[in-house]
């Protein structure tokens, strides 16, 4: 009977193991297939064209060339390698400055009659309305419909999803806000983290340790929306007054929020790695004449450096993932940060804040899966490069 048992239990974590294996296996198939979806959409918004006069010899726009000319940052097709040319910037609104509604048609009618006019007779015109009301015998040029290609989102320095008439997705500014942070919280709770769990594992008393630990353990359940409250009302102000700064949302802000949640589990995961250490080995170091430091030194952290490294690993993990405590207490700025004490933006916060509005299926659907992608490889890399140096280490 127990051996039956037995293999029912076994039977039961074979499966257990087996459908969460499959599932995790779903769900990256699913990220990695909405991401790649990204590349097959067009560079101006789905549904309109850009169109040029036909003796305009610019045949090719970037997606951020486009918004600087939407923006009137670019003024002149010259700086664009056109010709010496004012730029005329239409949008579909703006067509009853042009034309009253008497010729456009009581239906509307005459718009792609209009249209092509109006781009017909303007020299320097860039005209965006939609594809619909494009005249089958339109007088200007229409801009080759092009695709988003990887050096437009890998290489993009600006993040604009709902831009128009062309988005923006860039990685860069994301990324680098992302690895901002959370390399500021390993720095920051990295050596305390340690320190403390040297201090509990060898330094600290039974009662100490008694009354420490649950407290420290009860610390990594409490819900980060709680912490990035702390730090929205505590933290930031902190920073925005001590450091005489314009926003105190900014990045140190974001690090520092991400230490203290952090702590926890570094603290926690390396104590129990430290007291993993064999007695007879710390007892031998202190018999050769060795002090108690010198044995922490020497003896208990090689030995548990594994588990300290596991540690540093779950830190990092906690703070690259984390969502809500980011987004309330960084400014939400994608910009390229240039100083620690500006606004930034990560990409779990990106996520987060944008997905709930996001067209399902459209480009920036799966811009953002493409950078849960890019969040999902970055976590990956950073797994089996630490396990490597792991195991070197013991070797």
């Amino acid at each position: 009977m127990r051996k039956f048992f037995e293999k029912i239990v076994e039977g039961g974590l074979l499966i257990s193991g087996s459908v969460t294996s499959f599932t995790i296996l779903l769900i990256v198939f699913f990220l990695f297939k909405e991401a790649s979806g990204l590349f097959s959409s067009p560079v101006v918004e789905e549904g309109y064209v850009l169109a040029v006069n036909k003796s305009n010899d610019v045949s090719h726009l970037s997606p951020e060339t486009i918004m600087d000319i939407f923006d009137a940052k670019i003024t002149n097709w010259k700086e664009v390698n056109g010709k010496d040319e004012e730029i005329l910037v239409f949008r579909f609104s703006d067509l009853t400055q042009y034309y009253s509604e008497e010729e456009l048609g009581d239906e509307f009618q005459y718009v792609p009659e209009k249209i092509s006019e109006l781009v017909g007779k303007e020299p320097g015109i860039i005209a965006f309305f939609p594809q619909q009301y494009l005249a089958q015998n339109f007088q200007g040029t229409v801009l080759p419909e092009e695709k988003i290609s990887l050096s437009d989102f890998f290489a993009g320095t600006k993040w604009y999803p709902t831009s128009a008439p062309a988005p923006i997705f860039g990685l860069i500014p994301l990324l680098l806000g992302t690895l901002l942070v959370s390399i500021g919280a390993i720095v920051l709770s990295l050596p305390f983290g340690v320190a403390v769990a040297i201090y509990l594992a060898e330094i600290a008393n039974k009662r100490t340790r008694e009354i420490l630990k649950p407290v420290i353990e009860l610390l990594a359940g409490i819900p980060s929306v709680v912490y990035g409250f702390f730090g929205l009302v505590v933290i930031v102000p902190l920073i925005q007054k001590g450091l005489n700064l314009p926003v105190g949302e900014t990045a140190f802000a974001g690090s520092v929020v991400l230490a203290i949640m952090a702590l926890p589990t570094i603290i926690t995961v390396a104590e129990d790695a430290m007291r993993t250490t064999p007695r007879a080995m710390k007892e031998a170091s202190l018999a050769l004449g060795a002090t108690q430091w010198q044995t922490i030194y020497k003896v208990i952290i090689p030995y548990s450096i594994s588990g300290i490294t596991s540690a540093i690993v779950l830190g990092i993990g906690r703070a690259i993932g984390e969502t809500m405590a980011v987004l309330m207490v960084t400014g939400n700025a994608a910009v390229i940060p240039t100083s620690f004490f500006e606004p930034v933006r990560t990409i779990p916060a990106t996520i987060a804040a944008e997905l709930g509005e996001a067209p399902a299926g459209g480009a920036h659907y799966q811009a953002l899966f493409l950078l849960g992608a890019v969040l999902f490889i970055i976590t990956l890399l950073l797994s089996i490069s630490v396990e490597y140096i792991s195991s070197k280490r013991k070797m």
